[in-house]
């Protein structure tokens, strides 16, 4: 799990966030309104995880590890030390 949150903001949030601008037809959001988008894709993931698991009694920790690295990984996104973010955003804005 801790390799598939380290993950999660390049192999699933961005490219959703990416997505998401697309089908709005947004080709020049801002970097912050994309980090945030990012964010938002990467709370989503956490929600998932804790329906799936919830019914679970000894989900407990494992939905801890799963909110903490979300809201650790978040921070990194919306700090812009996420470089994968950084580049696709790039990517995007400039080829979109």
């Amino acid at each position: 799990m801790e390799r598939v949150l380290e993950e999660l903001a390049r192999s699933f949030a961005a490219p959703s966030a990416t997505t998401w601008f697309k089908v709005a037809s947004n080709k020049t959001p801002t970097l912050d309104e994309y980090r945030t988008k990012v964010v938002e894709f990467m709370n989503l993931f956490e929600s998932s995880l804790s329906s799936g698991y919830q019914n679970n009694p000894n989900s407990k920790d494992i939905l801890n590890f799963v909110k903490n690295g979300v809201r650790n990984q978040a921070t990194i996104v919306l700090a812009g030390k996420n470089k994968d973010v950084e580049k696709r955003y790039k990517y995007y804005v400039d080829y979109g």
